[in-house]
């Protein structure tokens, strides 16, 4: 697809990484119809200038036609400890709402389609840097989705003709304007960590101090939610008929759990207390991606590696929302 302006759906588009997509594409001039059910997402998130259509994947063909150019696929759940808990809701929407979508997207002859995959698909993988040639392995319900959904995608591509591009990405973080988390309950450990600092939590609960990794916690590869955007927006133009394109998105270092505490700890010149507790069923000791596909084919580089500056604009984010 050229760079020209086209009309694209994002489902998922009220979330914090689909939103702040959404508004990147409206800035480069295209029109684009946000679907969300809103059990995660939240309606002021819609960027300005967005249709808004609420309702879940499954609705999908009630809303695409001939008119839509592409599709950007961000309505997921993704919260590991629930997947392990309740599967068969990680089943449902992301298996077989992603279904779903692409029968809409192929009835309504849309042919172009960017996928909000993860590393979670990778499971626990062998210590290195993980490419797109490492066995995939999830260890967990949500990974497994993801991965299904991968599989499905690939075969669309294979038998008629989509043109698709999967972005396994590691953990995203920061904030972009108005763009941030707003997770209800929150999981992910920067916002968790800036609430201990805000005052709306005693601690931080640190999953497991066992693993065998440097300090003993989780060791993560953070990207910054401003690159992770721009790779969206590059994959959109670089997808091809017929190809199924995977790329990692990362920044190719890790950060434990210990070291993002105290990075927040000096961003936010608050004491942060910490609690270890028992590890969480699902949880690889250690993810860190390789991303030199995304370089090559998407013309892809990160340009906001710095943890510090990924909590430095969560941080402003947190103090502006209500």
């Amino acid at each position: 697809m050229s760079s020209a302006a086209k009309r694209i759906l994002v489902t998922g588009g009220a979330g914090y990484i689909g939103a702040t997509v959404a508004a990147r594409l409206i800035d480069r001039g295209h029109a684009v119809t946000v679907l969300d059910d809103l059990s995660t997402g939240f309606r002021q998130a819609v960027p300005d200038g967005a249709e808004f259509v609420e309702g879940r994947i499954q609705d999908a063909a009630e809303v695409l036609d001939g008119t839509y150019h592409a599709v950007l696929h961000f309505a997921a759940f993704a919260e590991v400890g629930e997947s392990m808990k309740d599967p068969e809701k990680y089943w449902d929407n992301n298996v077989v709402g992603t279904f779903a979508l692409l029968r809409a997207m192929r009835r309504a002859g849309v042919r172009t389609l960017v996928f909000s995959s993860s590393c979670a698909v990778y499971g626990e993988p062998p210590a290195g840097a993980i490419s797109e040639s490492t066995p995939t392995a999830p260890v967990n319900p949500y990974g497994a989705s993801k991965l299904a959904a991968d599989h499905m995608i690939a075969g669309e591509c294979a038998a008629h003709g989509l043109a698709a591009v999967s972005l396994r990405y590691f953990n995203v973080a920061g904030a972009v304007g108005s763009h941030g988390e707003r997770h209800d309950p929150e999981s992910h450990l920067i916002p968790l960590v800036l609430q201990v600092a805000q005052g709306r939590r005693e601690a931080v609960s640190i999953h497991g101090g066992d693993y065998a990794t440097p300090d003993g916690t989780c060791v993560r590869d953070y990207i910054h939610l401003a690159d992770l955007a721009d790779a969206h927006v590059l994959a959109l133009d670089a997808a091809r008929r017929g190809e199924h394109l995977v790329c990692n998105l990362g920044n190719g270092n890790g950060f434990s759990v210990r070291e993002v505490v105290e990075a927040a700890r000096k961003v936010t010149g608050h004491p942060v207390p910490a609690v270890v507790g028992p590890r969480r069923p699902g949880d690889p000791a250690v993810l860190i991606a390789s991303s030199a596909r995304a370089r090559e084919r998407l013309g892809w580089t990160p340009r906001r590696p710095d943890l510090d500056e990924m909590i430095q604009d969560a941080w402003t984010f947190m103090r502006r929302e209500p």
